[in-house]
């Protein structure tokens, strides 16, 4: 399985953003999918999930301005859109899969 992340990019402070993040090939047992940032320094932390029930999850940072959903078409894709950035949003995002698969970073910049 591979988790292909898109959507990322410049934007100023108060701006939004959507993720995309799709798993391709043969996902078995689907738990949880969503989304984790790790700023320059940082450790890497929670942003958003939503498991097989669409049950969702976010990091304390972001509740309120971002939202993850699940594509009910195509149930291995996730979204998150980002509202109200702001320049401590700035990282990259990970998509994960199952919390043991990973996608590569999608850079997210926000400018004050």
């Amino acid at each position: 399985v591979q988790l292909q992340a898109s959507g990322g990019g410049l934007v100023q402070a108060g701006g939004s953003l959507r993720l995309s993040c799709a798993a391709s090939g043969t996902v078995i047992g689907f738990k949880s999918m969503g989304w984790y940032r790790q700023a320059p320094g940082k450790q890497r932390e929670l942003v958003a999930t939503i498991n097989n029930i669409g049950r969702t999850n976010y990091g304390d940072s972001v509740k309120g301005r971002f939202t993850i959903s699940r594509d009910n078409a195509k149930t291995n894709t996730v979204y998150l859109q980002m509202n109200s950035l702001t320049p401590e949003d700035t990282a990259d995002y990970y998509c994960n899969l199952n919390g043991g698969v990973w996608g590569r970073g999608t850079l997210v910049t926000v400018s004050s």
